[in-house]
């Protein structure tokens, strides 16, 4: 299993909002990512590969941890290039469970062992890598 961060704007969609969709049924698509790095890091997750959620901009903390239910497929929002072909793609997510105590961005930068994360030294990629070791690290941080 890979792990990854998925950042979102908690005024635009939250991790709350992402449990009411799942509550109702449904399964958000992470649609409206525009950055190559961050779409090929979509391409590359399997089912079941766990994220966290990270509200960016507002809060600046990790929230919650979500599942891949879908594997990357075509963007709805986003218009095919001029050869007529899908160039964003995005992957279908489900809450598992929020963190008891969210972890912020400043406690992130303030933990040496995290200093190598992705959300510090690619602080604008939206879609990004965590290793199991960080992983581990963030869910004890968070009370997991």
């Amino acid at each position: 299993m890979a792990y990854w961060l998925m950042k979102s704007e908690p005024d635009v969609f939250s991790f709350d909002d992402l449990v009411a969709k799942n509550q109702r049924g449904e399964m958000e698509e992470w649609h409206g990512v525009r950055n190559y790095a961050a779409r090929n890091n979509m391409k590359a997750m399997a089912l079941g590969d766990e994220a966290f959620f990270y509200h960016s901009n507002i809060g600046k903390e990790i929230v919650g941890i979500m599942k891949v239910v879908g594997l990357a497929h075509a963007d709805g929002t986003a218009d095919l290039n001029a050869k007529g072909e899908v160039v964003w793609e995005c992957v279908d997510m489900e809450a598992v469970k929020p963190l008891p105590k969210p972890v912020t961005l400043a406690t992130v930068k303030a933990t040496p062992e995290l200093a190598e994360l992705e959300l510090v030294k690619l602080s604008r990629l939206s879609v990004s890598k965590v290793s199991a070791e960080q992983w581990k690290l963030i869910c004890q941080m968070g009370g997991l």
